[in-house]
């Protein structure tokens, strides 16, 4: 077993690695990661480059994220592990792609928040259940015009995951990588109460005018 977690963790971080802000760059010559809110990820590349950009950059982490996950489902599928073990190595699999997302060896490990990555692992773990995670997400950052309040709920999405699994690991990787997105964040929740932090209405507004 310690073989399989090895192995798992080294491929999820290795895949969380291939940021799509970094295609973003080699198309339109500009670092996501030095301007804008400097975060490598599909909102900057929203703010920054446009909707067509935020779109590219959010498919390639969606799917980088779905991709790590369910390559873990078909080599666990027939391998005759436990339940508890295939749950654990589905977990491990999701947090390592998410960690490599937001920290990144060559970008000093400073990169994204995470977010289209753990969109990615949520339909990966369970289609549906992602599904209304999504939803969630779509729906309370436009109620509260904060896309980070959505966010939280892509995380709370997991957990309900977790506790639904099969052992109690996945609820501890779960509420790990809560705290994870609690923290990167931070910036978020501080911009918000300097009255800074882009609203998802202006946002949109920006890149459909």
């Amino acid at each position: 077993m310690g073989l399989w977690i090895a192995v798992m963790l080294l491929w999820g971080y290795a895949v969380g690695c291939l940021h799509g802000s970094v295609v973003a760059q080699k198309i339109s010559g500009v670092n996501l990661k030095e301007t804008g809110v400097k975060n490598a990820g599909a909102s900057n590349a929203t703010i920054v480059l446009g909707k067509k950009f935020g779109a590219l950059v959010a498919a390639i982490d969606i799917g980088k994220g779905a991709g790590a996950v369910l390559l873990v489902h078909y080599f666990t599928k027939n391998a005759g592990l436990p339940e508890d073990s295939v749950a654990l190595l589905l977990f491990l699999t999701a947090a390592a792609a998410v960690i490599g997302h937001n920290f990144p060896f060559y970008m000093n490990f400073n990169g994204g928040k995470g977010t289209a990555t753990i969109i990615g692992v949520l339909l990966a773990i369970d289609w549906r259940v992602g599904l209304i995670g999504f939803v969630l997400f779509v729906v309370v950052a436009l109620v509260t015009d904060f896309l980070v309040f959505g966010v939280l709920m892509l995380y709370v999405t997991l957990i309900a995951m977790a506790v639904r699994a099969d052992g109690y690991w996945p609820i501890v990787i779960a509420a790990l990588l809560f705290a994870i997105a609690i923290w990167k964040h931070l910036e978020n929740f501080q911009r918000m109460k300097e009255r800074s932090e882009k609203r998802v209405s202006m946002v949109f507004k920006k890149n459909i005018l």
